[in-house]
């Protein structure tokens, strides 16, 4: 029936006969509180008369406060970390690139001249880095500057690979300018310079950086980073060297240093101690090639800590001290890069490599035959194959040559 009035109301409880109410006859809830004000007119709920007006769903009504709004404190907090992380981002890359403008003061401009220039970035090129270590700490030695250990690194970020390889360094060369002698002695006559000319001849391989390692400000890096991880391959009883008492005669009752077979943490001092081993009683075979293999592994694994998620949090505090017991021509983004690098590399697929010759007692020194075979696997150019014999070059995969 369009236009006529429906006969009834409609309720909750039912149809009720009669007109239906309009909104404008409906009176306000307020009023019909405050006129009946309850059962029998006593005034018991004439106190809710102060509630608002019943507007019906979604009639406007106030809005309930004390409500979180999660939405903005998400979005500030995201502001907040943000500005957090670019303060740590700046604060570390000040305090290493610091300390890494005071080690570039420390290298011979020379150094500079004999280096190959670098093609493109470390992140995506190729790049030999030749690592010298003096340890003029040892008793005697403040005046020394020879080489102790040389060894160079090259990066494969194309398949996320490092190489290592030694170079013993009672090898008997030819020193540019010099006569024919022990390759470590290129460092005591003319430096890293001549190291690095006296290297790339006897190598044919380009050097692109150089970075020299003294071991007695290494330990204090080792100990900045928390210490490092070592897997020792063998027991070992050394020789009785920088004895760790204060009297002679506990000292004539020593009998060297001890280190257990496996992984084990070494702090600064211990890990020094491990790299300076010349002998081993319990393995008269083990040689200065092995004292090599140890110092190899010492570094292995300080730049694995390095480039550890951890260290990277210290950033703003230590990293000054890590380029401390370090000179180079690298600049601060040129180290970062390598470090990526070395992150992104399997320890499990590096190459470890060394060179050989007549070495054993009584020997000439004279270069192995086989050396530039084991070059070959060095650049990657054949199948690591490992050494033949106790002073011979070769290749490992996964672990340095013992």
């Amino acid at each position: 029936m369009p236009g006529e009035e429906k006969p009834y109301r409609v309720y909750r409880g039912g149809r009720v006969k009669g007109k239906a109410p309009s909104t404008a006859d409906r009176p306000a809830r307020s009023s019909i509180l405050s006129g009946a004000g309850g059962k029998g007119g006593d005034g018991k709920r004439s106190g809710t008369s102060s509630r608002a007006d019943y507007r019906g769903p979604g009639g406007g009504g106030a809005k309930s406060k004390g409500r979180p709004r999660w939405g903005r404190r998400i979005g500030l907090g995201i502001v907040a970390l943000i500005v957090l992380f670019v303060i740590w981002g700046v604060t570390s890359w000040l305090s290493f690139s610091g300390g890494v403008s005071d080690a570039n003061k420390r290298l011979d401009p020379n150094a500079k001249l004999a280096l190959t220039k670098q093609n493109g970035l470390l992140l995506s090129h190729s790049t030999t880095v030749l690592l010298l270590g003096t340890d003029n700490g040892e008793v005697g030695r403040a005046d020394d500057r020879h080489s102790d250990s040389m060894m160079l690194m090259r990066t494969d970020p194309s398949h996320h690979r490092i190489y290592y390889l030694s170079i013993p360094r009672d090898i008997v060369v030819p020193i540019p300018g010099e006569s024919t002698q022990k390759i470590n002695a290129a460092m005591q006559l003319g430096g890293p310079a001549l190291a690095i000319r006296t290297v790339h001849d006897f190598t044919g391989l380009p050097i692109n950086h150089v970075v020299v390692v003294n071991f007695a400000d290494f330990k204090d890096l080792i100990n900045a980073l928390g210490g490092i991880t070592v897997d020792v391959p063998e027991k070992i009883q050394s020789n009785r060297f920088d004895c760790p008492y204060s009297t002679q005669a506990r000292c004539d009752k020593w009998q060297g240093w001890r280190f257990a077979k496996g992984s084990q943490h070494m702090n600064g001092d211990r890990a020094l101690i491990y790299s300076r081993i010349r002998e081993n009683s319990l393995n008269p075979a083990d040689n200065d090639i092995s004292r090599g293999a140890r110092q190899q592994a010492v570094m292995d694994a300080t730049l694995a800590k390095l480039t550890s998620p951890g260290v990277l949090l210290s950033m703003p505090w230590d990293g000054g001290k890590i380029a401390k017991p370090l000179t180079t021509d690298m600049s601060a983004s040129q180290l970062a890069e390598f470090g990526w690098v070395r992150f992104r590399a399997s320890s499990g697929s590096s190459i470890h490599c060394r060179l050989g010759g007549d070495l054993g007692a009584g020997g000439t020194g004279q270069p192995s035959e086989d050396n530039p075979a084991t070059l070959a696997m060095f650049l990657g150019k054949s199948a690591p194959q490992p050494p033949t014999d106790p002073f011979g070059p070769g290749c490992e995969v996964g672990h340095p040559l013992q």
